[in-house]
């Protein structure tokens, strides 16, 4: 009962509609198949350059901060010795050297931190390197296949060429 409709539905027979496609026709080139791999390394890339970006923010920051932390403590000292010079009491002299050290402890920190950003940007630079070397290996893979497949299609074509060179008749004398 099924036979007469199926036509209806499917008006091509089962077979013709489930066959493989054919190589000439339908079937992805090498360097197509590529693109989404290629995308996706180049997105990752895009990531790790953003990173690395960040983190070299991040350490122009704290180095700033550090320079502030270095040229408040001179102009401090500087206004310790001026005050030094006038006189001052003992209490405002342990005053000084209290917050002078807290502010040297404050630098050491600030350059701990300095060093880490440094190391992060390292890092990231690193990271980045990498996954643009694997865009451009990629970039060639994808370069090396369009060459190879433009090589067959002139093959093809050449081929075409010869093949109607050969059958067209010659003039006769």
């Amino acid at each position: 009962m099924l036979a007469p409709i199926l036509p209806l539905f499917f008006p091509y027979s089962l077979k013709t509609f489930f066959r493989k496609p054919k190589k000439s026709g339908y079937a992805m080139k090498r360097s197509q198949r590529l693109e989404p791999v290629v995308k996706v390394a180049e997105n990752r890339e895009q990531q790790a350059a953003r990173s690395l970006g960040d983190s070299q923010s991040a350490l122009k920051q704290a180095q700033q901060r550090l320079d502030e932390l270095k040229n408040y403590r001179e102009e401090y000292i500087q206004r310790f010795h001026a005050n030094g010079a006038v006189g001052m009491s003992a209490v405002q002299m342990g005053d000084y050297r209290l917050f002078l050290s807290n502010l040297s402890r404050a630098i050491e920190q600030q350059t701990g931190l300095v060093q880490q950003a440094a190391a992060v940007v390292e890092q990231q630079r690193q990271q980045w390197f990498t996954h643009r070397g694997k865009v451009k290996m990629l970039g060639n893979v994808v370069s090396r296949f369009q060459t190879e497949e433009q090589r067959v299609v002139d093959r093809k074509e050449q081929l075409e060429q010869d093949e109607c060179a050969q059958r067209t008749p010659k003039p006769t004398p």
